[in-house]
């Protein structure tokens, strides 16, 4: 008996025995788990309107950088956050209800993983001018409001001009996928591409940004960037008082100055049936007009502003805006910048897109030549307000507005910049790109490069058995506990039959 006993239990660890011999020599696979999303929110505080972007990517990183896409965005009410200077937290309170919404974009299990950034632009620039004061209150409220959200906060701060347009020219080309694309093989590739320059058109700033092959004599105006794996280097500057309304504010004190501003002061870039009552502090409250503001001047004196629609008037009144003289390099573009010569094909955005479309769609007029660009310009000027009314009712606050703004794209481009016959028709106006719903702008191209100060999340590791091996295991498993069960029913079934 005890010798029947002795061979069954050194069958069991026998078969024990060869079973774990076997799990030994089974090859098991490493498989990686898909990595998780990661997000990252950028609050662009521009001079007229903030707006709120979350964008994404996958934990793993091509080359160092985030393949980042934007995942949703989501407009603040109300002015830019310049215009709440003074305002005791105002500008902070005017951010919570698309910071709520990024609350319900983001999986709350990401929300304490998520960095979220605030970068204002050439409003707050100017604020910083001309008060630092109220500029730094104004950031310390919305940093405040930022933090009570449950994200990682990373910073409110004033972007250069350098960094708005190196940033938005990265986005433009990663859009056009020069930086990278994704490959027939199901991996993403190094691109090899020609890269497109970026015109940016802001409410207080215009930015243009290109590779350029010349030397950069002016070493304010040149910036490196690494991106997935290669440097590039560049030609970038931002023109403060450059934007569209501070251009409209210094064409009005130009104006104002140059004729007599105790009459009705005629605006030739006005559609000539439109009038209006300005006040004087409307006018010269900016720093971009310090130098033309008269030395003594009553703020609350109004003047009446009477349009009459004259193109070549227009012309000439912006151009004075501009100064194309005293360069100190072998050559400017305007208000003695370096510029090397214009290459390469460019990307147009902003305000650039909205006026291009305007022309198109008033006069019929695309925009390929430079011929084609002063043709529209004229043409618009010569529109009354009440065609354009008519024409685009929900375009009514900004009607007036369109022939000062095509003059000065006008000469900007043609004049300031130095685009001609050759170079204008590689321009392209555009306000989405990519897959045609993401923003043009600096904030995806700030999201990519500061994506890779971001730490990347470890990837788990999982190991498997392949199927073949795991149905074998199995089967084995199977048969030693089959035969343990029997002999234990066998041994109680003869102890029985030995009791009775």
């Amino acid at each position: 008996m005890d010798t029947q006993r002795s061979l069954i239990v050194s069958v069991a660890l026998l078969l024990f025995a060869i079973v774990a011999l076997l799990l030994l020599t089974v090859h098991v696979d490493e498989i990686q788990e898909p990595p998780q999303y990661m997000y990252g929110i950028v609050l662009d505080a521009g001079s007229s309107h903030t707006t709120v972007y979350v964008y994404r990517w996958l934990a793993d990183k091509q080359n160092g950088t985030g393949v980042v896409t934007q995942y949703s965005e989501c407009k603040v009410k109300g002015g830019g956050i310049s215009s709440y200077a003074g305002q005791q937290g105002a500008a902070g309170r005017s951010l919570e209800a698309c910071l709520k919404q990024t609350m319900v974009d983001i999986p709350p299990t990401r929300h304490n993983l998520t960095p979220v950034y605030l970068g204002a632009t050439a409003g707050m620039r100017l604020l910083n001018i001309s008060s630092p004061e109220k500029s730094m209150q104004v950031l310390q409220d919305v940093a405040e409001t930022i933090k009570s959200f449950p994200f990682k906060y990373q910073g409110a701060r004033i972007l250069s001009g350098k960094e708005e347009g190196a940033y938005g020219w990265v986005t433009v080309n990663y859009l056009q996928e020069n930086f990278i694309k994704y490959g027939f093989a199901g991996r993403w590739r190094n691109a090899d591409r020609d890269t497109f320059g970026a015109l940016d058109l802001g409410g207080a700033s215009t930015q243009i940004t290109f590779v350029s092959n010349d030397e950069i004599e002016d070493s304010e105006n040149s910036m490196t960037l690494r991106l997935y794996g290669q440097n590039y280097y560049l030609y970038t500057h931002s023109y403060l008082c450059y934007g569209q309304n501070e251009v409209l504010r210094r064409l009005l004190a130009h104006l104002l100055t140059t004729q007599d501003i105790t009459g009705i002061v005629h605006h030739p870039c006005y559609p000539s049936d439109h009038s209006e009552t300005l006040n004087m502090q409307q006018v010269f409250e900016s720093p971009c007009v310090t130098s033309q503001r008269p030395a003594l001047y009553n703020t609350q004196a109004s003047v009446i502003i009477q349009g009459t629609g004259n193109y070549q008037h227009c012309l000439g009144n912006i151009t004075e805006i501009f100064s194309f003289q005293n360069c100190p390099f072998s050559q400017c573009s305007f208000d003695g910048v370096f510029q090397p010569n214009i290459s390469g094909r460019f990307m147009a955005f902003s305000a650039f897109f909205y006026t291009r479309s305007f022309l198109k769609g008033s006069t019929g007029i695309a925009i390929r030549t430079p011929g084609h660009l002063r043709q529209a310009a004229q043409a618009v000027c010569n529109l009354t307000l009440v065609k354009m009314s008519k024409d685009f009712p929900e375009q009514k606050s900004y009607l007036r507005d369109y022939c000062a703004v095509s003059v000065y794209i006008q000469v900007l481009m043609l004049r300031g910049y130095g685009f001609d016959d050759h170079s204008l028709p590689g321009v392209y106006f555009q306000k989405l790109a990519g897959d045609g719903d993401t923003a043009l702008g600096w904030s995806l191209g700030y999201m990519l490069s500061i994506s890779s100060l971001i730490p990347e999340e470890t990837v788990n590791v999982r190991r498997a058995l392949n199927p073949g091996a795991w149905i074998s295991l199995m089967f084995l498993l199977a048969i030693l506990i089959s035969t343990m069960l029997l002999i234990i029913i066998f041994q109680v079934s003869r102890k029985k039959r030995s009791n009775v």
